[in-house]
């Protein structure tokens, strides 16, 4: 297994990280399922429907 090695610091000036806020976990989780609708279908159905109309 190779060793890290420490790489050098190459944030610009201009970005002070003492100013950033801590991450918050799944911060925008509720906001993006709550009209998400996932649905798996088999790829036999989606060769004979390849577009969200169906056929015509």
């Amino acid at each position: 297994m190779k060793k890290l090695t420490k790489q050098p610091d190459e944030l610009r000036p201009e970005y002070d990280l003492s100013k950033l806020k801590a991450p918050v976990r799944d911060k925008y989780h509720r906001r993006a399922v709550a009209g998400t609708n996932l649905v798996l279908i088999d790829p036999n159905v989606h060769k004979v429907f390849p577009k969200p109309q169906g056929r015509e």
